[in-house]
């Protein structure tokens, strides 16, 4: 016997039925449907809190990580429940490694903007090596949102292009 679901207003296109030799209960279903729903709105604060970074630095000159960054530093907590709740859904190794990835990222961030207050933005190689893992992560965040369904990838990918071309405008008009 199946479960049936239709198509969430979120967007998230929900599993018609599920096969009997498939080990999920309706409520399994349901809870994998809402991991994928928060790894989705995660993955676009994330990329609306780099955006707002970005662009306060391209217009307004200032570094606004301290204010502007603490949404996207808050999202390690949830990253984190969805990666300890990743193995019960039988998520891949990919999966893993697009949070652990975001997840690292946030915590390096916290570390050097924050925690120690490291000007490494001067150092050429600190921030190539920076700005790689940053992509890394969010990109990996794509993947993640993709879980919801296809609304949510789409907004991801165009949220993801924005943050992108932000973060190389802010570069060259700021050298941060």
């Amino acid at each position: 016997m199946g479960c049936s679901y239709n198509e969430g207003e979120h967007g998230a296109f929900i599993v018609q039925r599920i096969p009997n030799n498939l080990n999920l209960t309706c409520g399994g279903a349901a809870m994998e449907q809402n991991l994928n729903l928060l790894g989705a709105i995660v993955a676009h604060i994330i990329f609306i809190s780099s955006i707002l970074t970005f662009a306060a630095r391209i217009f307004f000159k200032v570094h606004p990580g301290h204010w502007v960054g603490i949404p996207l530093l808050l999202m390690a907590f949830p990253l984190l429940y969805l990666l300890l709740r990743a193995y019960e859904f039988n998520r891949p190794f990919l999966y893993y490694l697009q949070l652990g990835l975001m997840l690292a990222w946030i915590i390096l961030l916290y570390l050097v903007d924050f925690a120690f207050k490291v000007d490494f933005r001067r150092t050429r190689w600190m921030v190539i090596t920076f700005v790689i893992f940053y992509f890394a992560g969010i990109g990996g965040m794509l993947g993640v949102a993709g879980l919801a369904g296809r609304v949510w990838m789409i907004s991801a990918i165009v949220l993801f292009f924005i943050a992108a071309i932000l973060a190389f405008v802010q570069h060259s008009v700021t050298e941060i």
